[in-house]
């Protein structure tokens, strides 16, 4: 069975580095999988990805050294058991506020005796080269679980949350947050507004008290490697929208030609539509 690299680099207290993926194509999946990412994250949260198309982007991954993993769309067991069973190596877990939800995240993530996760599927020992009997050996110690700390509320409890046993690793989400403490929407990734400085590393630090890796949501290279600096570990670069959409806005700024609207498109404004 394929080792879970991001785990074990995680575990080591090392840095892991990936990106979202924003569009529900396999072929998008298949050329920023070969990149040379540690793992990339489908976002299946804000995005209409189909639980098929979810899989046929994990096989289109399969043939590069990198880890599917999947923003479910909320914390209900469902999503974790198709997505599991479709391949996934982990699962980020958004707006999680509470200890309770943190426990049932663990609960639905994990098969017996440490959770409920319902056995079946074949699939999931594919994602990982292996038998089924050798899945469900290993599945709980393979599959990486990442909670979000995106709200206020999450801020506040953290301690709970995340001395929850079974939590990997935990991703901040600086918009939301943002958003939540009344700071405005769309406020920048790397923002130095004292108070959301502050919440963010609360919560770094209290990932750090209790043995789980700090991740967080960067705009792009200088970002991660800010937090990098910072101590955080789980850094995920922009999305792979926003790095198309950047590089043709970029040059379609340089043409000599403009169709008519384009300048009016090529805004500040509009160019920060796409966030992540």
């Amino acid at each position: 069975m394929r080792a879970n690299h991001v785990r074990r680099r995680l575990a080591a207290g090392e840095p892991s580095v990936g990106t979202w993926l924003s569009l529900p194509s396999p072929e998008a999946a298949e050329y920023v999988s070969a990149l040379g990412f540690d793992w990339l994250v489908v976002d299946a949260e804000h995005n209409p990805v189909d639980i098929r198309t979810l899989a046929q982007m994990f096989i289109a991954m399969k043939g590069a050294p990198v880890a599917p993993m999947v923003r479910i769309p909320w914390n209900t067991p469902e999503h974790f058991k198709r997505v599991l069973d479709a391949g996934a190596w982990g699962i980020v877990v958004p707006n999680v506020r509470s200890r309770a939800e943190a426990e049932a995240a663990v609960e639905a993530m994990r098969y017996h005796p440490r959770g409920t996760r319902g056995v079946g599927g074949g699939r999931h020992a594919l994602s990982f080269d292996t038998t089924a009997p050798e899945y469900y050996r290993h599945a709980n110690d393979e599959t990486l679980l990442v909670l979000m700390i995106e709200h206020a509320d999450g801020v506040e409890h953290a301690d709970e949350i995340l001395s929850v046993p079974g939590v990997d690793a935990c991703f901040i989400g600086p918009n939301d947050m943002a958003a939540s403490m009344d700071l405005g929407l769309g406020v920048a990734l790397e923002s130095d507004i004292p108070r959301l400085v502050e919440a963010i590393a609360h919560v770094r630090e209290t990932c750090r008290k209790h043995g789980v890796a700090p991740g967080i949501h960067c705009s792009g290279a200088a970002g991660v490697n800010r937090r990098i600096a910072e101590g955080f570990q789980f850094c995920a670069m922009a999305s792979e929208l926003r790095y198309l959409l950047g590089g043709l806005r970029e040059d379609i700024a340089t043409l000599n030609w403009q169709r008519a609207g384009a300048a009016e498109l090529a805004t500040e404004d509009k160019g920060a539509i796409v966030r992540y």
